[in-house]
């Protein structure tokens, strides 16, 4: 079932980007340079609806209709449709309105608390209690999670292969999670998450000859955040949720230190800047491939720490 999955949407993933790149060339939906932006020649801008289909097709494949699946689909189906609105307006020149993007991202995000793949409490860690949250309080916190880190990857994609390769050592991260607590179903959406990423970085791994655009990058987010609850609901220690958070240290470290640059600043917590790890990687003299290598060499350590504290703690 794991390798199916993995294989049916790396196959879609990998097969549908050449066409896809024709089409976004011919239509001129590409990403053009900019002075805040590090490529020189425009780029094709449809490699979000591509993951898409691969995760769509082999989870349909795999898992067919389940609660988890449908979340996926169904919240995947809004980011990716406003992904690709706005990398339309990114390929005019213009930048898309942030409130319509902020509440349609948070439509998306309620959607897993809907199929009940929510945080529904949390263990204290001295007295060892298990606080039970009220619906409300369990849909904000589910809502907010999803809606983070749909934005943090999102940020992270800004040189050639770094979002799809830290995706890439999450999803199988959370694989590894998901089989030691033989949490099938996670492990099977975490696997069909890897494939996807690993058929688009081939095409994204500098010199890109593809972008995932806000398409990709949310719907990545999404799912990462996704699997993240359903692997951990049933595990609602602090220490369990621990593991997620490592599995996605970088996205979320990196996320982090840009707000807090922003804040203290006084920019606007959304304007785009260059102000991201790898953006001060490159300006401290690495390539590219030495920037995104050294990344990944981070995200792996966040990766292995999550797998050890699992071991240690049973």
């Amino acid at each position: 079932m794991y390798l199916l999955g993995a294989v049916v949407s790396f196959a879609v993933v990998y097969w549908s980007i050449p066409p896809l790149r024709e089409f976004a060339i011919r239509t001129g939906f590409v990403d053009r340079p900019s002075a805040r932006k590090i490529h020189s020649a425009p780029i094709p801008l449809m490699g979000g609806a591509a993951i898409y289909a691969g995760c769509l097709v082999a989870l349909l494949l795999v898992a067919g209709i389940t609660p988890l699946s449908l979340s996926v689909v169904l919240g995947g189906a809004v980011l990716t449709f406003v992904g690709l609105w706005d990398d339309a307006w990114k390929a005019k020149g213009k930048e898309f309105p942030v409130w319509p993007r902020v509440i349609l991202y948070g439509g998306a995000a309620s959607i897993p608390f809907l199929f009940h793949i929510n945080i529904v409490g949390i263990t204290d860690p001295i007295y060892q209690e298990y606080y039970i949250f009220s619906p409300w309080l369990s849909w904000l916190m589910t809502t907010l999670w999803v809606f983070a880190l749909i934005n943090m990857l999102n940020f992270l994609d800004g040189i050639d292969g770094l979002a799809s390769g830290v995706s890439i050592v999450s999803s199988i991260t959370l694989f590894i999670a998901a089989i030691m607590q033989g949490n099938t179903e996670t492990a099977a959406l975490a696997i069909i998450a890897t494939g996807a990423a690993i058929g688009f970085l081939l095409h994204n791994f500098y010199p890109a000859r593809i972008f995932m655009g806000d398409a990709g990058a949310t719907f990545l987010g999404y799912m990462l955040a996704v699997i993240a609850i359903h692997g951990t609901s049933k595990r609602a220690t602090a220490i369990s949720l621990l593991i997620p958070l490592l599995a996605l240290g970088l996205p979320i470290l990196d996320t982090t230190y840009v707000m807090l640059r922003r804040l203290l600043s006084g920019k606007g917590l959304h304007r785009a800047d260059n102000m991201h790890t790898h953006h001060f990687l490159l300006r401290w003299g690495l390539t590219q491939v030495q920037a995104v290598s050294f990344l990944y060499l981070v995200a792996a350590i966040f990766a292995l720490s999550s797998i050890i504290l699992l071991l240690v703690t049973g």
